[in-house]
């Protein structure tokens, strides 16, 4: 668990909004050159693309970039993952958790990650003033519960950036990020 980090828009050559160093492709990197993990997955559900992960990426089979992220949100010029899933403005807890349940499992069965990175941003909320999603806390905190269950059931280690999170009130923050924390203490204990 990083409780910074999930700095996705940095890319290969430059830093890009707020970013300067793409921390999960360094970690992707070092697991690779150190580790001779050869498959890895970056699952990324925070509401803005991925774009400097995509594009550090964009010609690595080994790892494999998912973002589901907002259509019409930053970076308005996307990159391209290996699955970009870009949702409508005010997507809800139900279609959002619907899409994720029916797309983790198959791009498990698919890539067979050896490592996955999860960027858990909170910016997905329908408080965040970035943000163009309607999730609410307790979807949000579903979210989570998923892809860690589903990681944990799947035997396959996991690290948590947790990204972004802008709402207004800072109590709405710390309590989406916190509930990613108990979680991870909950299944993994």
């Amino acid at each position: 668990m990083n409780i910074a980090g999930g700095t996705h828009h940095a890319y290969s050559n430059r830093g890009e909004a707020f970013c300067m160093l793409n921390d999960q492709a360094i970690g992707a990197r070092y697991l690779q050159r150190n580790k001779q993990i050869n498959n890895i997955l970056i699952v990324d559900l925070d509401v803005h693309q991925g774009n400097g992960t995509a594009e550090i990426f964009q010609t690595d089979r080994s790892v494999f970039t998912f973002s589901m992220h907002g259509k019409g949100n930053y970076p308005f010029k996307k990159e391209v993952s290996d699955l970009d899933i870009a949702l409508e403005k005010g997507t809800t807890d139900q279609e959002y958790l619907s899409i994720l349940k029916n797309t983790l499992p198959s791009l498990l069965e698919k890539v067979r990650p050896e490592f996955i990175f999860y960027l858990c941003g909170v910016d997905v909320l329908e408080t965040d003033k970035l943000g163009t999603l309607s999730l609410t806390l307790e979807g949000c905190k579903e979210r989570d519960r998923f892809v860690l269950q589903t990681c944990h059931d799947a035997n396959i280690p996991v690290q948590c950036s947790m990204g972004g999170g802008y709402s207004p009130e800072i109590k709405i923050i710390v309590e989406a990020h916190a509930n990613t924390f108990r979680l991870a203490q909950d299944i993994y204990a």
